[in-house]
């Protein structure tokens, strides 16, 4: 894979990403630095956080570790999200509010978290255009939208002569699986990378849940998970997991990690967690790569 720079003087993406979203919810603030810290030894380099995990507190801690770390930024990026509303009032009152919580005049990657109809106004794209223009963000994204919300957006700002969006965060692991291949020919006409989320869908490919919702995990913490992948579905995918692992003796959570971190098209995979364990996890699975146990498993 071509190494992928988000802008100049970026690092190149990693295949694996530290995501955030445990941070004040699941894990406190040493945890958090400890994992950071490892993210930062294996030379990972981006953070992922959001403005809207646990009420702006992963920005925070993430600040807080930057401020005390002093990172190279040669090494490492931060990239934080904001909900709708998404008119440009709010869009600078958001980013603002991002910025002083993670201590930064620059943020280095700003995702739009969601869809809006207002993603497809020339007003909030020519907004986010200046907010690249001014230095206040070095690169745009966009998570959770469809091939066609994109290919609209990335329309719209090619004909007005706007700054691109140049990186996509979907949720894709062997349950739920919204990076396909007609997302992948628009990212790769675009020049757009593909980064993903939950690659063990919250702990659901671990077969924790199979005898109901284990209690303090994320799928009890945030409820709304449950909606998600508790779908017959979903379960005949987590079955078939199930089938190869016992048949190959290669834990669940090693071969849905594998899966997700060799899938086609994909830049980079966010990994998060409680303990840097789960970073190493990753890293171990990023040595699996079987195209042919990967059909199997995702055949369902």
């Amino acid at each position: 894979m071509n190494p992928f720079f988000l802008y100049p003087g970026a690092p190149a993406l990693t295949p694996i990403c530290l995501g955030s979203s445990t941070f004040a919810r699941e894990i406190d603030q040493p945890a958090a630095f400890a994992l950071m810290d490892r993210a930062y030894e294996r030379h990972l380099t981006m953070i992922d956080t959001a403005a809207a995990y646990s009420a702006g507190a992963s920005e925070q801690i993430v600040g807080e570790w930057l401020a005390s770390r002093r990172p190279d930024p040669a090494r490492l990026m931060v990239a934080t999200k904001i909900y709708p509303p998404f008119t440009p009032g709010p869009i600078d009152e958001a980013v603002a509010k991002s910025a002083k919580r993670l201590g930064v005049e620059t943020i280095d990657v700003l995702y739009f978290h969601k869809w809006d109809a207002d993603t497809e106004s020339p007003a909030t794209l020519k907004a986010l255009d200046q907010l690249v223009r001014s230095g206040r963000v070095r690169a745009l994204g966009v998570s959770n939208f469809t091939t066609e919300r994109l290919s609209k957006v990335l329309a719209l700002q090619a004909e007005l002569g706007l700054t691109p969006f140049r990186i996509i965060q979907n949720n894709n692991n062997l349950a739920v699986r919204d990076v396909d291949a007609a997302l992948r020919e628009v990212c790769s006409r675009a020049g757009i990378a593909i980064v993903t989320y939950s690659p063990l869908g919250g702990g659901f490919l671990t077969g924790k849940h199979r005898g109901g919702v284990e209690k303090g995990s994320r799928f009890d913490v945030a409820p709304g998970h449950q909606g998600v992948y508790f779908h017959p579905q979903f379960e005949r995918r987590l079955d078939r997991l199930a089938e190869v692992s016992a048949r190959t003796g290669l834990a669940m959570p090693h071969l849905a990690l594998a899966w997700a971190l060799h899938c086609p098209g994909v830049t980079s995979v966010l990994v998060g967690g409680r303990t840097p364990l789960h970073l190493e996890q990753a890293w171990s699975a990023l040595a699996l790569d079987e195209p042919a146990l990967f059909a199997e498993l995702e055949a369902v």
